[in-house]
């Protein structure tokens, strides 16, 4: 056998004990919230927009991601619970980023969504995790055929709440 090879088989091992003790995680999967946090409250969010949906369906989204990914029971009240996340949907923007160059409408919009959202210690008050800005995006196309319309924006919205939901429960769990 090779001195080359003889190092490596030798070597393989100490680099395998040291990967795994690096703290070397998958995104979204650590939990860094304090021990005693084990029902969360997921109230209804606030809105000052006039999208009124949006506001419905985040915090039945991040219970439903917090459900399924971590160890933690979700109700919606919050006096029983150990922590609230409460939320608002603060701003709600949607503009044209493509236009038909036959017809001149729009056949792409963005929109941009502006969030604030608090998880806090129920007994202390204490703030485990803050968002005071957070903003998401989703794009849409709009169909420029008449007959083959269909309202997308519905569509849009429910895939926004759903990738918003899956970045702040990561960004609860790895405090970020």
């Amino acid at each position: 056998m090779s001195l080359c090879l003889h190092g490596f088989r030798l070597a393989l091992p100490a680099l395998l004990v040291a990967a795994t003790g690096c703290g070397y995680h998958v995104s979204g999967h650590a939990d860094l919230l304090p021990k005693q946090i084990k029902i969360i409250a997921v109230p209804a969010f606030g809105n000052v927009t006039t999208r009124y949906k949006l506001a419905e369906r985040l915090p039945a989204d991040i219970t439903r991601e917090l459900i399924s990914r971590t160890r933690y029971q979700v109700i919606a009240d919050p006096n029983q619970s150990d922590a609230i996340l409460t939320g608002a949907v603060v701003n709600f923007l949607s503009y044209p980023t493509i236009f038909d160059p036959v017809s001149g409408r729009a056949t792409g919009i963005q929109v941009i969504v502006v969030l604030q959202l608090t998880l806090t210690e129920r007994a202390t008050g204490k703030v485990l995790f803050t968002r005071p800005h957070m903003e998401v995006r989703e794009r849409y196309e709009i169909s420029v055929d008449p007959q083959a319309y269909f309202d997308e924006s519905d569509a849009a919205l429910l895939r926004l709440s759903q990738d918003t939901a899956r970045s702040v429960v990561s960004a609860i769990l790895e405090k970020f």
